[in-house]
């Protein structure tokens, strides 16, 4: 060995080695994605009923669960072991066992149907697991975030091609509504971010594209919350330059305008003919509602999918809420105490290994992400899953911890190197 020998290490960077693609984990990411999609399909296009779209989104879950599995036959990258005793993946399975548990006293108005919609939220971070258990996490994340940003692309072609609301918004308000649509839009949006950084020109179509959509769908709290995170990414973010910031600004600002003859007839609409459970006085009897009830069962909740059957209509227009409309008001009225000691556990502890990660643009992102969903949470929720989907946080969980130990490996090889290279440097030495 040579005087300036050094041990061979495996350098990563902050942005995501994109070389290869994982079909598996493509598949995952784009299903992932395209599947908010299928009941729409199946009832308005096919006209095959509302039926036969959750019967595919289930049958094809479940096919990919058990290709993922024979795909997770031999030998390992990492042991399961080694994903899930982290503390946030710790949170993600008591979340996922409690909520299977809450079936035992659910006010559900199907229990097997809320079984079957717990399975697939499983299923969903199963998937996950097992394709990190395979395959490097650069590519596995890369892949299933590629997926799901095509997936987004083509959901977003569907909106388009959809005939407006009476309300002027994209989407089917009982199957395809614009709150997903712009959800889906603003996540596939922070994924580019993360795999693309600012300089990456190929991304600059699907940012666009995406970002157009958001907005068209005219989504409040969606696009309120996106403004908030992507805001502070732009003042945030050392790797661009003022120039650029300048320009993404000027673009975001001329788009509003264009649009803004669209914004104004909608809020006419909003505030003269909209759905009373779109409004804040709706949205405020809701959670009043929501919290009344919840107090009846403070420390279980009423278990998982129990909306329907013991909320009332809401409004003239006798809106059926499917949730609260409020994250941490959803998971106290689904499982208590337990629900929001759970909800905090899961997001305090992702942010708290995202602060603690190296600095660079993924973890920027990744902190807007955060914010993100806080915001929205404000006036949003998810029925069965948390608004960042348990998937994504075991995706992002993973990724934060493998940049992490990425930075204690180059730190370990800093402190090995001298003591090494001065070793082999030693005339007495013998060379290999």
């Amino acid at each position: 060995m040579t005087a300036d020998a050094r041990p061979l290490v495996l350098q990563r960077s902050d942005d995501f080695d994109q070389s290869g693609i994982s079909p598996g984990a493509f598949a995952v990411g784009f299903f992932f994605s395209f599947r908010a999609a299928l009941v729409m399909i199946s009832a308005r296009w096919l006209r095959l009923g509302t039926e036969a779209g959750v019967i595919a989104n289930l049958a094809v879950e479940f096919a990919l669960l058990l290709a993922i599995v024979f795909q997770a036959i031999g030998p390992a990258a990492r042991p399961i072991s080694a994903i899930v005793r982290r503390s946030t993946m710790r949170w993600v399975l008591a979340f996922l066992a409690f909520s299977c548990l809450s079936l035992l006293w659910s006010a559900t108005v199907s229990r097997p149907a809320s079984f079957l919609y717990w399975c697939a939220m499983a299923c969903d971070v199963a998937m996950v697991v097992l394709l990190l258990r395979g395959g490097p996490v650069a590519r596995v994340s890369h892949s299933l975030m590629r997926g799901f940003i095509s997936s987004t692309c083509v959901v977003a072609c569907i909106a388009w091609m959809m005939p407006a609301s009476s309300d002027l918004r994209l989407g089917d308000p009982d199957y395809f509504n614009t709150n997903q649509i712009g959800n889906l839009c603003a996540l596939a949006i922070f994924m580019v971010q993360i795999l693309a950084g600012s300089k990456d020109a190929k991304w600059k179509l699907p940012i666009f594209f995406l970002t157009v959509t958001l907005l068209r769908s005219l989504s409040k709290s969606t696009i309120a919350a996106f403004l908030v995170a992507e805001g502070l990414l732009l003042i945030r973010d050392k790797s661009m330059s003022r120039k650029t910031k300048a320009v993404v600004a000027l673009a975001a600002a001329l788009l509003v305008a264009a649009y803004w003859g669209l914004i104004g007839s909608y809020f006419d609409v909003y505030t003269t003919t909209g759905n009373q459970a779109e409004t804040l006085t709706g949205r405020t009897g809701i959670w009043a509602y929501t919290l009344d009830v919840s107090l009846d069962k403070p420390w279980f909740g009423n278990g998982i999918d129990a909306m329907w059957k013991v909320f009332p209509p809401f409004g003239m227009d006798m809106f059926e809420a499917r949730h609260a409309e409020n994250e941490l008001l959803q998971q106290f009225f689904a499982y208590g105490m337990a629900g929001v000691v759970m909800l905090v556990g899961v997001y305090a502890s992702l942010f708290r290994r995202i602060l603690g990660s190296p600095n660079g643009p993924s973890k920027s992102v990744l902190a807007a992400i955060m914010l993100f969903i806080f915001v929205r949470g404000l006036a949003e929720a998810e029925p069965f899953d948390l608004l960042l989907p348990l998937w994504m946080i075991t995706l992002f969980s993973c990724i934060v911890d493998e940049r992490l130990e990425s930075r204690e490996e180059r730190t370990h090889s800093k402190i090995l190197a001298p003591a090494i290279g001065g070793h082999c440097a030693n005339p007495g030495s013998t060379a290999v």
